[in-house]
């Protein structure tokens, strides 16, 4: 006669006299019944109010939990986040609504920014790759660029050059996954870019990026110790995003910035220990009519103590005030 299998339930007994405990399963936090939520717009506000509730941080390409739902529902449905209004009420099916569910639980749940869950951010509009070795692009240079680099001297705030297409050489320092560097290839036509970065892993992921755009011909990548890669050249722009957060800010990071390399935000003491450097060795490697454009975050009142006779000019965008500045080569001579 066969062997009789043992039911579940004798099963499960046998395990617990056994000592064995049973595999947790991983379950949403506030589970969803099917037909609940119909549209990208149904799967956006709940979204936003799962991240309010969990008190969620953003500051890795979305400013807000509104913004930060709308990108993972678009990435999750294949769509760019310029394309949100033209399909939000437009339904999704079961499958695309657990992913997108999926998702969100997974954002709350690990802390990790969106960015890296997707390995993809925007910026000016542009796609690029991003992963762990990599900080999260959120510079504001990248507006800066069009803003004040257009050559247009009737644009509100005017240009800061005369023409994009006297620009020949650019350097990128601290360029991370490589994104200002693409960027100032799309704003100076007639540019090459030096990029350079510390972090062997950093620079591999730029590569990625540099050959997306079908750049390798125009942008050089180097390793090294901020102007200690490229020796003795001299550049008509320097752009960098250094590392900028103080030890007091270092210390009260958020749970998704604790996923990114930490040498990418460390500034020490002040903030400003990398900033100093390049501001007392840009003007060797600057063109007569060349300039430095820097972001330094909060800490404009501390360098102007430091450098009190340096007229640096501050720059706002649309989500800064005062965190770039400016300063052309015969003001650092």
């Amino acid at each position: 006669m066969a062997k009789k299998t043992k039911s579940v339930s004798a099963k499960k007994a046998s395990a617990k006299r056994a000592g064995a405990k049973p595999k947790p399963s991983f379950k949403a936090a506030n589970p969803v019944k099917p037909g609940e939520l119909l549209t990208l717009l149904d799967l956006m506000r709940y979204g936003v109010s799962r991240f309010v509730e969990a008190g969620v941080v953003f500051a890795h390409g979305t400013t807000d939990p509104v913004a930060e739902a709308a990108f993972i529902v678009c990435e999750t449905l294949h769509l760019h986040p310029d394309q949100f209004e033209m399909f939000a009420n437009a339904r999704v099916t079961s499958h695309e609504a657990a992913k997108i569910l999926a998702l969100i639980d997974k954002r709350i749940a690990t802390r990790k920014p969106s960015a890296y869950l997707v390995n993809k951010i925007y910026m000016r509009g542009l796609p690029f790759y991003v992963d762990e070795r990599v900080i999260v692009p959120r510079s504001f240079i990248g507006e800066l660029l069009d803003s004040h680099f257009g050559g247009d001297l009737e644009e509100e705030g005017g240009s800061l050059i005369d023409d994009p297409g006297n620009i020949t050489r650019v350097l990128d320092l601290c360029t991370g996954s490589g994104c200002l560097a693409i960027l100032a290839c799309q704003s100076f036509p007639n540019a090459t870019v030096d990029a350079v970065d510390i972090s062997p892993d950093a620079l591999a992921v730029a590569a990625r990026n540099v050959a997306d755009y079908g750049l390798e011909d125009r942008v050089s990548l180097y390793q090294g110790n901020l102007f200690d890669a490229v020796g003795d050249a001299r550049y008509d722009l320097i752009i960098t995003n250094p590392p900028y957060v103080d030890a007091e800010g270092m210390a009260g990071l958020p749970r998704e910035c604790l996923h990114e390399p930490s040498i990418a935000f460390d500034g020490g003491d002040d903030g400003l220990d990398l900033v100093r450097k390049i501001l007392d060795e840009a003007k060797d490697h600057l063109t007569p009519d060349g300039g430095l454009l820097c972001e330094i975050g909060r800490g404009r009142d501390v360098l102007g103590d430091a450098y009190p006779n340096l007229p640096l000019l501050w720059l706002d965008t649309e989500d800064s005030d005062g965190e770039v500045f400016w300063i052309p080569a015969e003001a650092l001579a």
